[in-house]
């Protein structure tokens, strides 16, 4: 077989013609180069057996590595960091028979919300450096996870304010009227609607056919990128009236009490002050973004959409912290939890839904 093999090449050789390895004819692979082995000193008759061996050069393949950004890292370890918290919040309540008021349940559907808008900045880094984020399906997965998310992290606060502000306008029928099974039929209506939110972009509405569409946050389009933005602001302005009217009552109870004055005077200025703290938060958090959500497209500096975007995730961290580890109750659970023992200093008060 091999002397048959160099026959063909002397009479190729002879003839004038190359060996061309691009040819059709040329059964070796073109990504490796192969030598005839003789021993030119052999000069006799005897047929001298040549062997065929492969220069052992590989073909070089041109290998992209996608930089990671720097940007992408903040937002997942914001997104861990989330998870984390809002996880610890969810087992308390889960494990707590004690935590099953209202005021309980809402901070529970705020605290999935928040989980899953943490996963779901794992998983848009998973998807955006370890899969294949040119699929469709793994795009429009990854964002409508993100808008249900925040958008019910969103909703589940303007229900926590509404329901602090009910407990103080309707003090003695509050309990009454405020039963658990309302509650949770609220809490499904906001869960309903933010999934319905979240499937909008498999629905149709993304710009993957029409990039000139695109909003900051691709896939989705500039118009509802800025109808959700005008949504914010108007549940920001929503929430801005109802804590300015917990405010007004607070004062207001404050001068009908003279006999505790000095108490209650004290006790609600710590109390505005709080209000003051967890609007100018959530403000600060989401304002700038929505605010360049309406005003930007897609030919933006992406480096303005994470600017604003990182403030935004950054209020999922803020939100354990105001409405869940604040409380005395839940911080009773934790000690419990962590030591088995509830410290001489901690509040057992039993709290309200208007306390803040």
């Amino acid at each position: 077989m091999i002397l048959s093999l160099a026959a063909a090449a002397a009479m190729s050789s002879g003839s004038g013609s190359s060996l061309n390895s691009s040819s059709p004819l040329d059964p070796f692979d073109s990504s490796t180069s192969w030598s005839l082995g003789e021993d030119p000193s052999n000069s006799s008759s005897e047929p001298v057996v040549r062997t065929l061996t492969p220069d052992l050069q590989p073909a070089t393949t041109a290998v992209a590595i996608q930089e990671v950004s720097p940007w992408d890292i903040a937002l997942c370890v914001t997104g861990t960091l989330i998870s984390c918290e809002n996880a610890l919040v969810i087992a308390v309540l889960f494990y707590t028979p004690t935590l099953r008021a209202p005021m309980f349940i809402l901070i529970g559907s705020l605290a999935v919300a928040d989980l899953l808008a943490g996963l779901g900045l794992i998983l848009n880094f998973v998807f955006t450096y370890l899969v294949d984020s040119s699929v469709e399906f793994v795009t429009l997965l990854s964002v409508g996870l993100l808008i249900s998310a925040f958008s019910a992290s969103v909703l589940n606060i303007l229900a926590i304010t509404v329901d602090r502000y009910l407990s103080l306008y309707n003090a003695l029928t509050y309990h009454t009227e405020r039963t658990v099974t309302f509650t949770y039929v609220m809490v499904i209506f906001i869960w309903v609607s933010c999934l319905t939110l979240g499937l909008l972009p498999a629905l149709g509405w993304n710009c993957l056919k029409d990039e000139s569409t695109c909003s900051i946050c691709r896939p989705v389009t500039k118009n509802n990128a800025v109808a959700l933005a005008v949504t914010f602001l108007l549940v920001f302005a929503l929430m801005m009236q109802l804590y300015l009217q917990i405010c007004k009552i607070a004062f207001r109870h404050a001068q009908q009490i003279a006999v505790q004055h000095q108490f209650v005077a004290i006790s609600t200025t710590k109390g505005v002050s709080t209000l003051s703290a967890i609007l100018c938060a959530f403000g600060a958090c989401w304002l700038p973004f929505a605010m360049y959500s309406i005003v930007a497209d897609s030919s933006y500096p992406v480096i303005y959409t994470y600017a604003t975007v990182l403030p935004a995730t950054c209020c999922s961290v803020i939100n354990p912290i105001i409405y869940a580890f604040r409380n005395p109750d839940i911080q009773k659970s934790l000690w419990m939890a962590c030591c088995g023992c509830v410290p001489s200093n901690l509040s057992l008060r039993p709290r309200t839904s208007s306390d803040v």
